[in-house]
């Protein structure tokens, strides 16, 4: 039977005292709110008993019933505010039990085995990562944001793991991991800890309600009553995994140094696939339906390339927690959509504008269309400059237009700030179509932003790209690792950048003239673009 939540464990004590400390807090906050409102009492019995009926007390007292008045009202909205709004919760994919019954089992004879309480529900994330989520806010059922036991009063918290992981670690490895955090629960069910969390989380809740009409006023003193808590409610959680750690020690610790480096090759190969796989298909209006695949393809290849892991090629025959929701229901379909949604604001559901692509079909429909996408725009800013056009969108054109034998790059300068102008209004043209309805979530951007030689430099390459392909035996291709690639003759060509880049960088077009004359590419015939 599982625990109830005692905290007896190493830094449980310190979490508690953290705790008490914010609740403190909220204690001075109302005792404030309520101090105008007592004195007015005490002013008023004062005058109903026959004293203080000489000047200037009618008046004093007056204005101090006004002015409580006035505060109880301040402080009851803002109570309000803070009971009542909804705080933040990260968009998941919820993971039935009938769908993973061997994955709940899992979890379950952990809590077991550390004696804490079993978490309430298990939800998919498509990051590298796994914590508890507190899902039992009243916010959350009124407005229908999630549903089920997980949102009851008193309920334990929702387990939230990264999809990678499923798709990557071996059962065991997956134990291993989640014990720390599945021995987070017990701390979790202190009523201390539980409240002052709850306290932290409306005020960052009444903080964002803050920035909307009528009601910007809330902000100023959620912000400050963060404040006044941040350092406890930060030592408190550092307390509470101090906790669950050393409850979680005696699970699989041997092994969990091994995990932890499955952890890191997961996060390195996750990252390379959505930046440089995943994202040139979202912002064309496609995402990857099988990004399980992908991730198995890019992690097995980084440990290829690295010698990261232990044993690479064994790892596939191994039975992996992915194949636990195989023919139940499981798709990875929800998690690639949500992995869009955070990183591109994506759509929530496939749409006629937002449709799935299969790996086999990405050279062709992904590669190729980017490639001749960028040599649109490429050659649509060469018309904004009134660069005298050929016979056609040749690769002639751009040789002629950056080949700069002085090496000052006045050329290159201009071209480059013009494509950077008209891919921004692109993208804020592309994001304004995008949907931000009540389930908008934050994005976060896979990319920092780019210099413009950078992205003239990448145009110039897949003007080149394309120009291979339609007139020598190149075709598009895809890496796991780096994204698109040319392949000529079935093998990828990685010798192509350094010679954009001298003629981006030092207007010398002759060694890219020579590796395309190597590969019998006709710079002046006119290529197909999107």
């Amino acid at each position: 039977m599982s625990g109830t939540g005692s905290i007896v464990e190493v830094g449980a004590p310190s979490a508690r005292s953290r705790a008490l400390a914010v609740l403190r807090v909220r204690s001075r906050a109302l005792a404030l709110g309520l101090l105008p409102a007592a004195l007015a009492v005490v002013l008023l019995s004062a005058r109903m008993t026959g004293r203080l009926t000489a000047d200037p007390w009618p008046l004093v007292t007056l204005v101090v019933c006004v002015v409580a008045v006035v505060v109880l009202l301040v402080g009851g909205v803002f109570a309000a505010v803070v009971l009542r709004a909804s705080p933040a919760l990260t968009p998941t994919v919820p993971l039935a039990e009938s769908a993973a019954p061997d994955l709940y089992r899992l979890v379950r004879d952990l809590a077991d085995r550390m004696d804490v309480p079993v978490p309430s529900a298990i939800a998919l994330t498509p990051d590298c990562d796994s914590w508890l989520e507190d899902r039992t806010h009243a916010a959350h059922r009124r407005g229908g944001i999630t549903g089920g036991r997980e949102t009851e009063p008193g309920a334990a918290p929702v387990l939230v793991i990264g999809s990678p992981f499923l798709w990557w670690m071996r059962v065991a490895e997956l134990r291993a991991v989640l014990a720390p955090v599945v021995a987070g629960t017990g701390p979790s069910a202190h009523p201390d800890i539980a409240d002052a969390r709850g306290f932290v989380r409306g005020l960052d809740a009444a903080a964002d309600v803050g920035g909307r009409p009528g009601l910007g006023w809330i902000g100023r003193p959620a912000r400050l009553l963060l404040r006044l808590c941040r350092e406890d409610a930060a030592e408190m959680e550092r307390g509470v995994a101090a906790a669950a750690s050393d409850r979680a020690q005696g699970v699989d610790y041997g092994l969990r140094i091994v995990a932890q480096e499955q952890v890191g090759l997961a996060y390195a190969g996750w990252d390379r696939l959505l930046t440089r796989v995943a994202l040139p298909a979202w912002r064309m209006g496609r995402w990857p339906a099988h990004l399980d695949a992908g991730v198995v393809s890019a992690l097995t290849e980084l440990s290829r390339r690295d010698r990261l892991a232990d044993g690479f090629t064994s790892r596939l025959g191994v039975r992996r927690v992915l194949f636990w929701g195989a023919g139940r229901g499981f798709s990875a379909v929800a998690p690639a959509l949500v992995a869009a949604r955070l990183s591109q604001g994506g759509p929530a559901a496939a749409s006629p504008d937002w449709s799935p692509v299969d790996w086999a079909a990405y050279p062709e429909e992904v590669v190729d269309r980017k490639w001749r996408a960028e040599a649109a725009r490429l050659h649509a800013a060469l018309d904004a400059l009134a660069v005298p056009a050929g016979p056609g969108p040749t690769l002639d054109r751009v040789l002629g237009h950056l080949t700069d034998a002085a090496g000052e790059g006045a050329a290159a300068e201009a071209l480059a700030g013009r494509l950077s102008g008209d891919l921004a209004r692109e993208e804020r043209s592309g994001s304004a179509a995008v949907a931000r309805g009540v389930d908008a979530v934050p994005l976060f951007p896979l990319q920092p932003p780019r210099s413009g030689r950078d992205l003239l430099a990448d145009h110039v390459t897949a003007m080149v790209c394309a120009a291979a392909v339609d007139s020598a035996d190149a075709a598009p291709g895809l890496d796991w690792l780096d994204g698109p690639v040319l392949l000529v003759g079935g093998e990828r060509r990685a010798d192509l950048a350094p010679r954009v880049l001298s003629l981006v960088e030092d207007g010398d077009p002759e060694p890219l003239r020579d590796w395309l004359a190597e590969l019998g590419v006709r710079p002046e015939k006119p290529v197909r673009l999107v």
